[in-house]
This record gives C-alpha cells, sequence and structure tokens, in this order.
C-alpha cells in the first residue's frame, strides 16, 4: 500500500506549493490538495509538478457542481501536462451546505449530476467528440479538445455511499474516502467498488483511505486533540454515516493515533482492509507532525 499526504493550503501560495513539493522530499508516494475556500488546487499543483520527479499528485477533491465538465477536462489535462502525467483527478459532489448556500445550486440529485458530468468529462480529456443531452448537464462539442500527447488522469471520486461507490466502480478509477474506518473500508468500501468494477469489466479500483495521523508519546492528549480538530466533520451527512457504520462518536476517533509502531501496525491494517493507498493528515504538536513525517516517510517497508 502506498502512503501519500494530504496538504492543505496554508499561507501565500508558495508556500502551498513548498508544502507539496516537501512530500517527495520527505518519502512520500503521493500528494493529494483538496480544493476549499482558497487557492487553486490544479494551479498549486501543475506549479509543484515542475519542482518534483516523482511524485503522485491529485485533487481530494474537486467538487464537480460549480465547474461545467467541459472546462474542467481542459483545466485537469493541462495540469496534467504540467506533472508529466502524474496526476489524478478526484471528483466530489461536495455538500449539501455548500452548494445551496455558496453556489446557490439545486443539491437533490448529486448522485445523478455527478453520473452525468463523468458521461462529458471522459470523453473530453480522452479527446472525443462529445455529444451528450442530460438532465443537469449537457455538452455538444464543435470539435475535440486539442490537447496532444498526454494521457488522461486516472479519476477517482468521494464515493462512501453505496450508489456512489457502484458510480466509482463502473465508471471512474476508484474511491477517495475521508474518515472511513477499518472495518467499513474491508465490509462496505471495497466490496462495494470491488464488485461494481467486476461487473463493468474495470481493472480493480483504486481505494485511497483518507484518515488523521498522528505520531506521539501521548496518545490520550492526542485523541482529544483530534475530537477537537476534526469536530467540523461530526456532524456532515457523509462522514457521519461512515462513522456511525464503524461506531465512532466523534470524527477524531478515526485518527490513526500511537508510537510510531503502534501507528505502522494501524497503517497495516488499513491495507489488510483493502485500501491501496492511505492518504494521511498529519496533525498533532511541532514534535509529533515532526515524528509523524519521519515514520510516514519510512513506508511499511
Amino acid at each position: 500500500m502506498h502512503i501519500s499526504r494530504l496538504v492543505f493550503p496554508t499561507g501565500g501560495l508558495d508556500t502551498f506549493v513548498d508544502d507539496i513539493v516537501t512530500c517527495e522530499q520527505t518519502g512520500f508516494h503521493g500528494a493529494w490538495v483538496p480544493q476549499i475556500f482558497g487557492w487553486d488546487a490544479l494551479t498549486a499543483l501543475a506549479m509543484a509538478g515542475g519542482r518534483t520527479t516523482s511524485l503522485r499528485l491529485g485533487t481530494a477533491v474537486l467538487p464537480v457542481y460549480p465547474t461545467h465538465p467541459v472546462v474542467l477536462a481542459q483545466s485537469a489535462m493541462t495540469t496534467q501536462a504540467a506533472v508529466g502525467g502524474r496526476f489524478t483527478l478526484g471528483l466530489g459532489t461536495s455538500h449539501r451546505f455548500v452548494v445551496e448556500n455558496v453556489w446557490g445550486m439545486d443539491f437533490d440529485r448529486p448522485r445523478h449530476r455527478m453520473a452525468e458530468f463523468l458521461r462529458i468529462v471522459v470523453p473530453a480529456m480522452a479527446g472525443d467528440d462529445v455529444e451528450f443531452r442530460g438532465e443537469e448537464l449537457s455538452a455538444t462539442t464543435l470539435r475535440p479538445l486539442e490537447l496532444p500527447g498526454i494521457e488522461p488522469p486516472d479519476i477517482v471520486l468521494a464515493a462512501m455511499g453505496p450508489a456512489m461507490l457502484r458510480l466509482a466502480g463502473a465508471h471512474a478509477d476508484g474511491t477517495v474516502t475521508w474518515m472511513t474506518g477499518v472495518r467499513t473500508i474491508t465490509e462496505h468500501i471495497v466490496p462495494t467498488i470491488a464488485a461494481a468494477a467486476e461487473h463493468a469489466q474495470r481493472p480493480a479500483p483504486r481505494v485511497i483511505a483518507g484518515l488523521p495521523v498522528c505520531v506521539t508519546d501521548n496518545p490520550a492528549a492526542a485523541r482529544d486533540a483530534a475530537r477537537r480538530e476534526f469536530a467540523a466533520y461530526n456532524d456532515v451527512p457523509s462522514y457521519r454515516a461512515m462513522l456511525d457504520r464503524e461506531g465512532f462518536t466523534h470524527a477524531g476517533d478515526a485518527a490513526l493515533i500511537g508510537s510510531a509502531d503502534e501507528v505502522l501496525d494501524l497503517i497495516g491494517e488499513v491495507a489488510g482492509a483493502g485500501a491501496t493507498e492511505l492518504c494521511a493528515n498529519i496533525f498533532g504538536s511541532p514534535d509529533e507532525r515532526a515524528a509523524t513525517i519521519e515514520v510516514l516517510g519510512r513506508g511499511l517497508g
């Protein structure tokens, strides 16, 4: 199982890009960045791609509501070219409170919108003509997009519920989860998406498990810190459903916390559950963060 790092934007753009680049220098397989209310994720990844050579780069995740899929196809393929083919396009529907309150859009059929989005963005990135009339999205390209010399990136979805997992298995390359524990990955995420991929005769899907991680000699304090830091996820419906499946009261309960050996054992359990990659959100004191980076950079080997 690969170990990558979730990099949130902090400070200026140069600092954000530096943090992404540092992932390669500290031994991580990849860096995933969110598209939230700050710097543009695709631009930051394109900038980081010019300063890295092997680091896999991805969005976790870009929301599909505010951007037309043909426009996103152009942006995503530009980033893929800028990073030398090391990009993964992670897509999500975001959440009702964002879609309706921030963008003023209808969030009644998120799975349907994602399905229609894929019907457009996949052929557009492949350089094919697009002729699609959906209920929420439509596109008719006058000619194929001129994006020569680069293969389209993998697409993974922020898929955790059954319907979205089936969509990801049948029409994308995998899923990226958040605050989803080992039992839920084993019993729900992996079998649902794998069955859909097999039925669609697609390759085995990628399963990127996003989890907070802290190497510490004070696990009780770190657990309390996790419950405070990640409390905002407690009542978000998509995450709440995964927490309830796992039997967690707080989002912070999903965090992998302990000594170096204990954290590596916990990561081994994530791998054993069928995840193909851990996307670690490193948290804690400066010393704990440094220790976590050092341990994760070594990986499971």
